[in-house]
């Protein structure tokens, strides 16, 4: 996926978690962050941010922010952009091969999933998660609680009882990392479910991505420890 009209810019304060305020050609400017999280690891003052200008002139923020460099990496923090290359990379035939449907967004029982696939008689749902926290190489979701998380990966593991095929897919929105884990200190109860899942049958998949300030692509597969 690609950013149109990217500029850098200096990230000066986070007022709430819908905006923040940068330093854009000398000027104090407020940008919408396109990712709710806490993300207080990568907002900090003086990093440098990354912005896409919204071709929307009737907007109250004409930029929205969508990554940020910490020391040497360029770090993609756009919510939206991980369920987008998630797609460009299973219709490239990536996910599965032969697959012959993919659809967004799908209620199956009392959980609305990322993704329901089909590959000849071959049937079903994934789910999927961005990953910005990188800490001593390796990356950790959640950076915060998410009981809808929770939610989502016992609603994965119902689907196997029912004859579906289940998948979690991390995307990891930097180029590396040496591996990657729940973050079972920030919420342990998130762990847990996904180490049940996976014994359950659950696939767990972990991929970095190729990051510029304007592209964001899938790439390699990352290990994944539980």
């Amino acid at each position: 996926m690609r950013y149109p009209n990217v500029t850098p810019a200096v990230f000066l304060a986070r007022p709430n978690r819908f905006v923040a305020q940068v330093l854009l050609d000398g000027e104090t400017v407020t940008v919408h962050v396109k990712n709710t999280g806490r993300c207080r690891e990568l907002l900090v003052p003086g990093a440098r941010v990354w912005l896409t200008r919204s071709p929307n002139p009737h907007r109250k923020t004409a930029y929205d922010l969508i990554a940020v460099e910490k020391g040497a990496r360029l770090i993609n923090m756009d919510a939206q952009a991980p369920n987008q290359v998630f797609r460009e990379w299973a219709e490239a035939g990536g996910f599965l091969p032969g697959l012959t449907l993919l659809k967004a967004e799908q209620t199956h029982g009392d959980s609305r999933f990322d993704f329901y696939w089909e590959a000849g008689a071959r049937k079903g749902f994934v789910e999927v998660k961005g990953v910005t926290l990188e800490e001593g190489g390796a990356v950790y979701f959640p950076d915060a609680p998410t009981q809808r998380g929770v939610k989502h990966l016992e609603g994965l593991a119902a689907c196997l009882a029912e004859g579906y095929e289940a998948a979690v897919c991390f995307v990891i929105q930097m180029a590396q990392a040496d591996f990657f884990a729940p973050n079972d200190r920030t919420h342990p109860a998130f762990g847990q479910a996904l180490r049940g899942a996976a014994q359950a049958g659950v696939q767990v998949l972990a991929h970095a991505c190729t990051v510029t300030p304007d592209s964001l692509t899938l790439a390699q597969a990352v290990p994944v420890r539980l």
